[in-house]
């Protein structure tokens, strides 16, 4: 059967649209979205209600790699170098060391429970081994779930920056089963130049991007949309033709760019938030589309074996290994363990053994399915839980903040943060004058009862004001807290 172009978008549309409608009314049941947009896209897939018929792993692995593209880095845009830094060697220990530990014991385990050879056991570990960044930023984030201990911008690196090497070591180990004369030995050399190729072009596009931005002076705003988009895509696709690890740049480039004063920063920061939602849609549903239900139901059983193994022993054992030199709590550690979700992306890379036509890839890529369903409907529906019942839940702060030169680009770190009174806060009842708020603070505006006071040294506060404040620091908005409330 032939499709038109409107057929085709028509189609498109009206996917989008269920899944919207169906993650919003199922969401709230706790259930991630991918999965729901996976679901839809098995329904309207060939075995489904819908009957489009599709079967193009390479379009499928396409627009999975366009889409981890633009997932990474609008989670590194989101990602603040402050609360990072403390994290930062446990975050890139998980997700390297975590990783090559995940898939040697998942690959064990495999080649003997299925018959496999080691390298093909192996090839199906790295597919699974590591978490899925769009997983974990939209659960994390749409439900403002806050942890203790520094927990979740550890999980944020962890699922961000080790997207690079499961891509290393699923592409490694199709390239050994593909070329048999290949050693495991070839792979180290290899290893480190993709890595420090992708980390140095991240740093350095980071860099140019935040100059660019800043220096081009563009007429019309709604270009800077498509001027980031290109040097992001720029980013990736040199990066991967000069030997480097694109997927690595990208994120270290958005990284970068994020913890920079750029104009416009917040709305881009919004667009390209929008883009990450929508490319998360496509490819679940791409990939649900690509699921035949008839070749995964056979597979159940192992697929259960394998993914029970990984949830309980595998991520367990890579975590507690990799964070041993690190000061962490059990509690700790067993958290990070339940947060092994796999999302789209292992999917997406079980592609790769289908391309290069590997004899057991059918079954690899139906056993990863499964594993992804299990992770996402156990693992994802449960974190709260699990961080309530350890004792590790934070309550947000849902403190309005506005980073003063954010759109303007200018170099300040100043915020505007809003506090209101309370009928019992000590500043009620106080002048201006008498609060003595730190040096670098000030009250620019007030709001009372829907109207805006410009104070000055003799206004009064009274209970109820919702108080503008501009502050310097996380320290000096400590101050003014224990000042005013």
């Amino acid at each position: 059967m032939n499709f038109t172009v409107e057929d085709i978008l028509f189609g498109v549309s009206v996917l989008l649209f269920l899944s919207i409608l169906v993650s919003k009314s199922l969401g709230r049941l706790g259930v991630p979205a991918l999965v729901l947009f996976l679901g839809v896209g098995i329904l309207a897939g060939s075995e489904g209600i819908g009957g489009i018929y599709f079967d193009d792993a390479q379009t499928a692995q396409s627009l999975g790699t366009l889409a981890l593209t633009l997932i990474l880095f609008s989670g590194g845009l989101d990602t603040r170098w402050h609360s990072t830094k403390p994290v930062l060697w446990r975050g890139i220990t998980l997700s390297t060391l975590g990783v090559l530990i995940t898939a040697v014991l998942v690959g064990g385990f495999v080649s003997y429970l299925l018959g496999f050879s080691l390298i093909e056991g192996m090839l199906l570990g790295a597919i699974v081994s590591s978490t899925d960044a769009a997983a974990v930023f939209s659960i994390l984030r749409s439900r403002n779930i806050g942890l203790n201990h520094n927990l979740r911008p550890t999980l944020e690196l962890e699922s961000g920056s080790n997207d690079p090497m499961a891509y290393f070591l699923t592409v490694s180990f199709t390239f050994l089963l593909t070329n048999p004369d290949a050693s495991l030995w070839d792979l180290v050399p290899m290893f480190f130049l993709q890595m420090s190729l992708g980390a140095v072009m991240g740093v350095v596009m980071g860099f140019v991007m935040a100059w660019t931005i800043n220096r081009i002076k563009l007429e019309q705003d709604g270009l800077y949309p498509a001027l980031t988009l290109a040097m992001v895509l720029f980013t990736f696709a040199f990066t991967n033709l000069i030997g480097g690890n694109g997927f690595l740049a990208v994120y270290a480039s958005s990284v970068i760019l994020g913890n920079k004063n750029f104009i416009h920063k917040r709305s881009l920061t919004r667009f390209y938030d929008g883009i990450a939602w929508l490319m998360q849609i496509l490819m679940f549903l791409t990939l649900g589309l690509l699921v035949f239900p008839s070749h995964v139901l056979p597979v159940l059983g192992v697929g259960l074996l394998v993914s029970l193994f990984l949830i309980f022993v595998a991520r367990p054992i890579s975590v507690f290994v990799s964070l041993a030199f690190f000061k962490t709590t059990w509690k700790d550690n067993v958290y990070l363990s339940w947060v092994g979700l796999r999302g789209a992306v292992p999917i997406v890379f079980a592609t790769y053994p289908m391309l290069a036509g590997l004899e057991r890839s059918d079954m690899i890529f139906n056993v990863v399915f499964f594993i992804v369903l299990t992770s996402a409907m156990l693992q994802g529906t449960t974190l709260k839980l699990v961080a309530d019942w350890l004792g590790l839940s934070l309550v947000e702060d849902s403190t309005k903040r506005v980073q003063l030169g954010e759109d303007l680009g200018y170099n300040t770190k100043n915020e505007l943060v809003e506090l209101q009174l309370g009928p019992g806060s000590s500043g009620v009842g106080k002048s201006l004058v008498e609060l003595q708020l730190p040096k670098n603070s000030l009250i620019v505006l007030i709001d009372r009862g829907g109207k805006f006071v410009t104070p000055n040294g003799s206004t009064m506060l009274e209970a109820y004001d919702k108080l503008m404040v501009m502050v310097d620091n996380e320290e000096e908005l400590k101050r003014v807290r224990e000042t005013l409330l």
